[in-house]
């Protein structure tokens, strides 16, 4: 149920983290790989990975901040993918009374409309052949309101959101659209929080598992997500977070 092997997956932000993380998951279960990020060049980390494995890597850059280009690319493509994870993502630390709208603008276009437009060209495809399996990545904040991050909880929450229109419309189509919630990770996105040792600290005491999250947290859960064993499950926001949420 979980093999995948003969599909491919697009994975957006594959370069690091999270994405990398879940890129090397899914070919580990068997998927050729499609890598999307601002800036990915051929011979990346992810890629030998990848290819190391015995899987067909190729690498996309595209700027996420300009929808032409992700309208471009999506329909560029010369395969609709099996899977499309929706990793890619920014954030921006401003106090909200003195956040810029260029922030905001940054954060809403990279995070969300972006999303939104590849889901869309890339799930009328989907819908089209009859099966098809998107996953988004939402966030803690998807379900509360963060600390000097407006526009990114306002993103996040958004997908939240989107993850559940989608998945209304369709589920009965052959398309599963679900989410992953990461909590707090240790990653590039994170590291400001990282270097304030008092802050990390005070994260980590309210985490019940004991400790931060990593990039290979999240194979289990993508690999779930985009094999046949999830074919029941649409519109779910899985978080994954240590038990943070639960306490």
């Amino acid at each position: 149920m979980f093999d995948l092997t003969g599909k491919t997956a697009l994975v957006t932000g594959c370069k690091r983290g999270i994405g990398r993380g879940m890129a090397e998951a899914l070919a580990a279960a068997g998927a050729d790989i499609i890598g999307v990020s601002a800036t990915l060049a051929p011979g990346s980390n992810v890629e030998q990975a990848i290819t190391g494995m015995g899987r067909k890597f190729t690498a996309h850059a595209c700027d996420f901040a300009d929808r032409d280009a992700v309208k471009a690319f999506a329909n560029g493509l010369s395969v609709t993918p099996d899977i499309l994870v929706n990793n890619a993502g920014t954030i921006e630390r401003k106090p909200a009374a003195e956040h810029p709208d260029e922030m905001w603008d940054r954060v809403i276009d990279v995070n969300l409309s972006s999303q939104f437009i590849l889901s869309r060209e890339i799930g009328a495809k989907m819908v089209a052949r009859g099966s098809g399996k998107i996953i988004f990545t939402a966030s803690l904040l998807t379900f509360q309101g963060g600390i000097t991050v407006p526009g990114y909880a306002a993103s996040k929450g958004g997908i939240g959101q989107l993850t559940k229109a989608l998945a209304n419309e369709w589920a009965g189509k052959g398309v599963n659209v679900n989410a992953i919630a990461p909590g707090y990770i240790e990653t590039d996105n994170t590291q400001a929080l990282q270097d304030d040792k008092a802050r990390y600290n005070s994260i980590l005491e309210r985490i019940p598992a004991g400790r931060w999250g990593r990039p290979q947290d999240f194979a289990g859960p993508v690999v779930f997500l985009a094999s046949d064993a999830a074919n029941y499950v649409h519109g779910e926001v899985l978080v994954v977070d240590g038990g943070w949420m639960g306490r």
